[in-house]
């Protein structure tokens, strides 16, 4: 059984590998619902303004989760850094890299905000926002750019817990931010007693709300209470040091994920050649599709620290046998969930809106997308582990082929010749693509490691 030390983290380099994966994994599915329940449940109020505001929060979806996608690149560093020096047993330094992470998060994130905000107007434009959606484009953004610094800090802090061995404080941290936002949701965006409605805007003002309170409670975890990042500052020496080490994993991995907003925000301007119905309809599933991936994405945040530590270990043969007890289970799930969901189409189209065009372009979507989420598990599973084994251009480098070669050509490929239906299908064909190629790729680089692990010591050394 893993064991849990006395500095607040757990050995994952002994002991089953299933155990290790369903200890970390069920407690990151709570929390992932909650964390995804934000842009869904927003979605879901939303829809009650109509269908303007409903599209207005679709074109958002791209520009939010760029921002989302650098506090998963900044994590995925840290998590790295810090799960490496823990299977080396290197206690202090994965506290040096974990102190490091919060303030260069903080600083990128901080910047990164400050370009969009200057330049929101042509970024959505660009995406193909008529005059009359950015106003409520505006309106929600405005509120939601200034606190997304706080939803990095969050994400990488909880990168830390997560590179321990500690996916259940994260995943309660996650849980009540989420309920938070779906309290405050409603009684903002509608009103209630002195409360005024604020519409859009009240979405963003109960995500922000939820986020300030998370980040509170978050830092006296790490700060005050588990002692995993220090009260001062780092010297210079250990802030190049530690910096260096994550941003070498952290910069390529933010790129990595930030090619999702990017291909999503192209993907939203081919669905808007089709009208606001297809735009709106397209940004349901959008948000719907992280729910749908639920196991995916949690086992995308329990299966690296499990393959770091081990990788720091020399342990690789643990690190492959992890990588594929995940992709086999992920097929078989990801199979089933599709089933549920081309079932339920009509009623979840329903959910959202009452228009019969875009309740047939939901259910079109559902039809059809998530018969490629199995697939898609393998290119993440197969990204996050490369990462873990410090591989970090490898996994850039298979996003982009995913991206811009497969996935959003294939669509615009589908939609030229096929309409809609091909749009979704010519997305499904890029994903099935890609996994072939992600496989053949970690078990490359997994012979490549194994080969330098079995060098003599002094080679290791050179490394």
């Amino acid at each position: 059984m893993t064991q849990k030390n006395k500095n607040n983290t757990y050995n994952l380099v002994d002991g089953p590998i299933k155990e290790s994966l369903v200890r970390m994994t069920l407690p990151m599915i709570f929390g992932m619902i909650m964390l995804f329940s934000f842009s869904l449940v927003d979605t879901l109020f939303i829809s009650f303004l109509g269908t303007e505001s409903l599209s207005a929060i679709s074109f958002t979806f791209p520009v939010t989760f760029t921002i989302m996608s650098l506090a998963i690149g900044l994590g995925i560093g840290a998590s790295a850094v810090v799960g490496k020096c823990l299977g080396k047993s290197q206690i202090e330094r994965a506290k040096e890299a974990a102190t490091v992470i919060n303030y260069i998060s903080f600083v990128i994130a901080a910047l990164l905000v400050l370009v969009c905000w200057l330049f929101m107007e042509p970024i959505f434009r660009m995406m193909g926002a008529s005059e009359n959606l950015m106003v409520p484009i505006r309106e929600y953004m405005v509120v939601w750019f200034p606190g997304s610094v706080l939803v990095v800090c969050i994400m990488t802090g909880n990168s830390v817990l997560r590179a321990c061995g500690d996916t259940k404080t994260p995943s309660i941290l996650m849980a009540g931010a989420g309920l938070i936002n779906a309290v405050l949701d409603p009684l903002f965006i509608f009103g209630l007693g002195p409360v005024p409605g604020m519409g859009i805007a009240g979405a963003a003002w109960a995500t922000v709300i939820a986020w300030t309170a998370g980040f509170s409670v978050l830092m006296y975890l790490l700060v005050v209470k588990r002692e995993l990042v220090s009260r001062t500052f780092p010297s210079k020496a250990v802030f190049v040091s530690s910096g260096r080490a994550m941003l070498r994993i952290g910069v390529p991995a933010a790129g990595a994920n930030m090619m999702t907003p990017l291909a999503a925000g192209i993907m939203t301007a081919i669905a808007a050649s089709f009208g606001n119905n297809a735009v709106a309809a397209f940004g349901v599933g959008a948000r719907l599709e992280p729910i749908a991936t639920l196991i995916v994405l949690a086992m995308s945040s329990s299966l690296p620290p499990l393959a770091s530590q081990n990788y720091g270990a020399g342990r690789l043969d643990r690190v492959g046998e992890a990588y594929r007890m995940a992709i086999r289970f992920i097929i078989g799930w990801q199979m089933f969930v599709y089933a549920i969901l081309a079932a339920g189409a009509v009623l979840i189209a329903r959910a959202f809106s009452d228009e019969p065009d875009v309740i047939a372009t939901i259910c079109l979507f559902l039809w059809i997308m998530p018969l490629g989420y199995s697939m898609q598990g393998i290119i993440i599973l197969t990204n996050s582990s490369l990462n873990a084994m410090h591989r970090p251009l490898s996994a850039l480098y298979l996003s982009i082929a995913r991206f811009f070669i497969f996935y959003v050509p294939l669509a615009f490929i589908g939609s030229k010749l096929f309409g809609l239906a091909g749009f979704f299908a010519g997305a499904v064909c890029g994903n099935l693509l890609m996994a072939a190629i992600s496989w053949r790729a970690f078990n490359n680089a997994l012979k490549k490691e194994t080969g330098l692990s079995e060098k003599p010591a002094a080679g290791l050394a050179a490394k």
